[in-house]
């Protein structure tokens, strides 16, 4: 789920809401040893659904060292890391925004030889694999953007070296959500958003960059054409999306096109929506009400989305090293369980397999049926023993993507164009 969402800050609940954040447990003792006395404090500049109380107080009460939040909506993090690289220590982005940021110089490669798990960080960043086999690439997949030619590089690496843009913090594969006691039949293919049966009870997110990819999956799995890259289209591609989403708003296939969080779980818990684009957290929340709502895989695969730490060219000294005993705690595990006991995926499996009861690890990680009631870290019911995982397992989902978010290169034209969609 990504959520290049300009207003994405501005509401209490959302899309990540379950997601309290990121922690971890213990330093490792890589980064030189901070005097007590003597502990600095780390700007984290992110959006507020990554940002939570706890964390902080977490690590902390392990460490010593004070994360001051700075929360702003994704464009704005984006913004700040191009124009004002000397207001933060700890960036939180999307890997996509890395295409914007990185060509200013204002990120500083961060050295793997200083990251205790770095060499167990999942595959899927470092080389687009799942379980040994290759996942689909299609905009900008981590392994393309996550290693740096060097410490002060503006350009990409081809091939792993020892200075990565981005530590992986969080990362998801998104589908469909629907109501199945509502549609009362198998949904198997992102065609069924644009099927005239649900005119009226279908929404797509009014987030451009995602959104268009929607359509693009859309498109593609109705057979009108075949993209070479949905996260990367010509401006013909463009305009051939966006005239399909417009003959479909014209026919009345929206019932609204939404936002944020709290919108399209309303949506979707009322009725008045039966499919619609949908994020993790938000088919857990309709659950949580006791509504019937599923995450629905479907043939044509997933689009993926992930974030991830970045350290700004100018950090050095204890700043410095605090902001690498923040990232080494991070990778240990602890936040690893917190954030899969969520739903989302950890940056490093194994040391967050050790910090999960195995019943957990089960049914988020394996697709097994629970053994006994998953509860949120907050303690609220999110699946009922017996209940299995939509997706299935790890390698099952995050073995599907379809495709990446991205920033396209002809962005500027296909915002606008996404603009009339909007306004047809």
């Amino acid at each position: 789920m990504s959520d290049n969402d300009p207003k994405h800050a501005d509401t209490g609940l959302q899309r990540r809401s379950l997601l309290k954040g990121t922690a971890g447990i213990l330093a490792t003792g890589l980064a030189p040893a901070i005097h007590a006395q003597d502990k600095p404090v780390l700007r984290y500049l992110g959006t507020a659904v990554n940002q939570d109380k706890e964390i902080a107080d977490k690590f902390k009460a392990d460490t010593g060292i004070t994360i001051q939040y700075v929360a702003v909506t994704t464009d704005d993090v984006t913004k700040r890391a191009v124009t004002a690289p000397n207001s933060f220590d700890l960036l939180d982005s999307e890997f996509f925004s890395l295409k914007k940021i990185v060509p200013t110089g204002n990120l500083k490669g961060i050295d793997v030889k200083r990251v205790k798990n770095a060499g167990k960080i999942a595959s899927v960043f470092t080389r687009g694999e799942v379980a040994g086999k290759k996942v689909g690439d299609q905009g900008t997949a981590p392994k393309k953007v996550i290693f740096l030619e060097g410490e002060k590089s503006k350009t990409f690496a081809k091939s792993p070296t020892q200075w990565m843009s981005l530590i992986p913090t969080t990362y998801n594969a998104d589908t469909l959500g629907i109501r199945p006691d509502l549609i009362k039949r198998p949904i198997t293919t992102w065609a069924e958003l644009l099927n005239p049966e649900f005119k009226g009870k279908a929404s797509i997110l009014n987030i451009p960059s995602i959104g268009i990819m929607d359509g693009a999956m859309v498109v593609e799995s109705m057979g009108r054409y075949k993209y070479p890259d949905k996260g990367n289209m010509t401006k013909k591609e463009i305009d051939l999306t966006i005239a399909t989403l417009i003959e479909a708003k014209k026919a009345g296939q929206f019932r609204s096109l939404w936002k944020d969080f709290n919108e399209s779980v309303n949506l979707m818990s009322s009725g008045e929506v039966v499919i619609q684009s949908m994020w993790s957290p938000a088919v857990t929340a309709v659950r949580t009400k006791g509504i019937d709502c599923v995450y629905q895989p479907l043939k044509e695969g997933y689009r993926a989305w992930a974030s991830g730490f970045g350290l700004p060219a100018t950090l050095q000294g204890r700043k410095l090293d605090a902001a690498y005993e923040f990232i080494n705690w991070f990778l240990d595990g602890w936040a690893g369980a917190y954030l899969n006991r969520q739903g989302y995926y950890s940056a490093v499996l194994e040391t967050a397999k050790a910090k999960m009861e195995p019943y957990e690890w089960a049914y988020w990680m394996e697709g097994k049926p629970a053994a006994q009631d998953i509860k949120s870290p907050h303690g609220d019911l999110l699946a009922k023993a017996g209940s299995v995982r939509d997706g299935g397992s790890y390698e099952q989902r995050m073995g599907s993507i379809a495709c990446w978010n991205a920033v396209m290169d002809e962005n500027e034209y296909m915002v606008r164009k996404w603009n009339e969609f909007v306004a047809a």
